[in-house]
């Protein structure tokens, strides 16, 4: 079965660590499959803290949504929430958040699907990134071979070891490519890095209409809206049929409409986190596509060659960027080394003003992957709002998986299973209800991907992931 995914062809997802098939099949298929645990800093507690620290589980929560829910009922802003990384939407999460708002305060908020512990009071606040880590426990349901056909429990486990086994021969033990997932790119609708490369073109008319038009795989109503957007631009109407729940868009329309020519302040309604995200987001499809070239031009994502950036690897297995050194002959033997017990990695582009380039070979392909998608020239310089100005990074094309376990569990009564599931396998798709069912159970550092852990496995359209 030939399956073209387009999500995937955007973002730059679109090859693999290793020449396989795969077990097919498709997550979230009920919210329970798919549940999270934050590996958090330690935090430590004082009664005279300023802020109200608390573990807070969610089911099927997107991230900011629940920010924003949070803050208006505490009587905050927004911005007086802090928390290490958004999660997945359609899971069970259970990540810190530190909250600076009185301990009573938070301890009475009534969220539905939304539990608070309460850790006490703290002085530190916390950022993004800042945790180890997340432990995961995932199913896929609906195995199936490459023509449709249901796979057995003992076909999937085979295929799963098989894949395992190549990815340690070709990478190292524990190692899969350090892609960026679908969800920093926006569920359901990957318009978060369209809307950065107008962002750093600083066609800020741009950046608003393709925030509230872009089509995407969203609801009905949705979908209704965004095509008014599109066939008529902003008006009045728009107010009229927008969904309720889409208060980033409705606050953009409402200062459109008393502001016609303030696409800059229109844009600010964003939450500065999602405006941010959206320059990351557009550098994170240039990483992902760099990994692709480097796959389709053979060359190690583990190994480095002459030319190559590598950089130091923390005991939380984070790149540390300020450590990052160039690739030479005479020191290519002993960063090899370093490379395959794990304390060093190779490298690629998030690229902005003033990032470091590597040379030879690889260089050659950074280059061209920034030109061909029409990036060579970009400053990444944002004037109008210069908080959005990067100067850019490097990132491990390598990351590690831990604790690494999967087996196969009973079919899950039909009564129990979401949307997805009912309606069945569409053309396209790559699953079959009457197929093994397989939990996987691992721990990534943060700023990794399960779900593109698992797509090295499943090797379904992201959509299904």
């Amino acid at each position: 079965m030939s399956v073209e995914d387009g999500l995937a062809n955007t973002i730059g997802l679109t090859g693999y660590a290793v020449d396989s098939t795969g077990i097919g099949g498709v997550l979230k298929a009920r919210v329970a499959d798919f549940r999270v645990d934050e590996i958090s800093t330690k935090v430590s507690t004082d009664t005279r803290g300023r802020f109200t620290a608390a573990n807070i589980t969610l089911t099927n929560w997107e991230t900011n949504r629940f920010i924003g829910k949070l803050a208006k009922a505490c009587g905050i802003s927004r911005n007086r929430i802090f928390f290490a990384g958004t999660k997945d939407k359609r899971a069970v999460t259970r990540q810190l958040f530190i909250i600076d708002a009185p301990q009573k305060k938070v301890a009475q908020v009534e969220i539905p699907d939304v539990e608070i512990e309460i850790l006490g009071r703290t002085h530190q606040k916390i950022g993004f990134g800042n945790h180890k880590g997340n432990r995961f426990t995932i199913v896929a349901r609906g195995c199936c071979h490459p023509d449709g056909s249901p796979m057995t429990n003992s076909e999937a486990m085979d295929k799963i070891a098989e894949i395992e086994l190549s990815m340690k021969e070709k990478l190292g033990p524990e190692l899969f490519p350090n892609w960026i997932g679908p969800q920093r790119f926006g569920s359901g609708r990957p318009v978060t890095p369209v809307v950065g490369r107008h962002v750093i073109a600083e066609d800020w008319e741009g950046a608003v209409m393709a925030y509230l038009s872009m089509e995407g795989d969203e609801k009905e109503d949705v979908a209704a809206f965004r095509k008014h957007i599109r066939d008529n631009g902003i008006t009045e109407d728009a107010l009229e049929i927008i969904p309720h729940w889409l208060g980033y868009e409705r606050d953009m329309l409402k200062h459109m409409l008393q502001n016609p020519d303030d696409w800059v302040g229109a844009f600010r309604k964003l939450p500065n986190n999602l405006q941010l995200m959206t320059v990351h987001s557009l550098q994170s499809v240039v990483f992902n596509k760099t990994i692709e070239a480097r796959i389709e031009n053979q060359i190690s994502l583990s190994n480095p060659v002459v030319g190559d950036i590598v950089g130091r690897i923390d005991d939380n297995g984070q790149l540390e960027a300020s450590s990052i050194v160039n690739v030479e002959e005479r020191t290519l033997d002993r960063i090899s080394r370093n490379c395959s017990l794990g304390r060093l990695a190779v490298t690629g582009q998030l690229p902005g003003s003033a990032m470091d380039k590597p040379s030879g070979e690889f260089g050659l392909i950074e280059s061209q992957v920034l030109e061909e998608m029409g990036l060579a020239e970009t400053t990444w310089q944002v004037e109008k709002i210069s908080r959005l100005t990067t100067k850019g990074t490097r990132r491990a094309m390598v990351t590690t998986f831990s604790e690494f376990q999967y087996e196969p569990v009973p079919i899950a009564g039909e009564e129990t299973m979401g949307e997805k599931w009912a309606d069945g396998p569409k053309d396209g798709e790559l699953w079959n209800p009457e197929g093994a069912c397989i939990r996987f159970r691992f721990t990534l550092p943060s700023g990794s991907y399960a779900t593109t852990l698992l797509r090295e496995f499943m090797r379904t359209p992201l959509h299904q992931l």
